[in-house]
């Protein structure tokens, strides 16, 4: 069964992820056993999606229905194909911008990045499947509606995706306090994008690796480091600035 933001039971989860609706996480009852329970399990696994195996009072407090061991978290917003969107920007715009996020977990911060991502005329945002904030409820509201405006995909590693938009002219920009240069300095007058890290730890060591540009933020104050949605304003204005200049 469904209701807002929630599919519940065993076969309509199953249902549900082979019609590839999108499922931002999916609970499963700790212990539980059986041959369609497994099916589930083996499905999941197969999407890649999150699972996470919680007590049953956990999917008690997600519903008050008859789960039967599983619940999925739906996301209001539906997810692109990747390699469909980039080329369908590549072809359209002469400079296309994309915003990749690497391990943002906040949906607040999410909601918030997705906002301003949407005002500086980012083409798409690309997440991975795991590691990721849902797009739920607080997500689309903290947006402003922007998550209903800007194409947003889902992949299974950002290090494809990297590969994937460097092979297509796109050159890549980490966003990083570990840089020499500051963003200022970096030509963003070209086809780009932009990658933030997670609140804690920042970008992935193995994809700055394969970056083609890192930039940082002057920080003149005692704090080391600003909020992630508010630093990815920062260097998303930039780019503008610089296409604008």
């Amino acid at each position: 069964m469904v209701n807002s933001e929630q599919i519940y039971g065993i076969h309509a989860v199953m249902e549900a992820i082979k019609a590839d609706e999108p499922i931002n996480k999916v609970y499963l009852q700790k212990g539980l056993k059986g041959g369609l329970f497994k099916s589930l399990e083996t499905l999941a696994r197969k999407k890649r999606l999150m699972v996470s195996y919680v007590p049953i009072e956990r999917l008690n407090k997600l519903t008050k229905n008859n789960h039967q061991g599983a619940v999925a978290l739906i996301s209001p917003v539906a997810f692109q194909n990747f390699e469909d969107t980039v080329e369908k920007i590549l072809q359209k715009q002469e400079l296309p911008f994309f915003l990749l996020l690497d391990g943002i977990s906040d949906v607040r911060n999410f909601g918030a990045i997705i906002r301003t991502a949407e005002c500086c005329g980012v083409d798409a945002i690309v997440v991975p499947k795991n590691n990721s904030a849902p797009i739920n409820a607080d997500a689309v509201k903290t947006s402003a509606g922007a998550a209903f405006k800007i194409p947003i995909t889902k992949v299974d590693h950002l290090k494809d995706a990297i590969f994937y938009l460097q092979s297509s002219g796109v050159e890549i920009v980490a966003a990083t306090e570990k840089a020499d240069t500051f963003v200022y300095d970096v030509p963003l007058n070209r086809a780009c994008a932009v990658i933030m890290g997670s609140e804690g730890s920042g970008i992935s060591p193995s994809l700055l690796k394969l970056a083609d540009h890192t930039a940082k933020l002057p920080m003149l104050g005692e704090i080391e480091s600003l909020n992630v949605s508010v630093a990815c304003g920062v260097f998303l204005y930039e780019v503008v600035r610089q296409r604008k200049g």
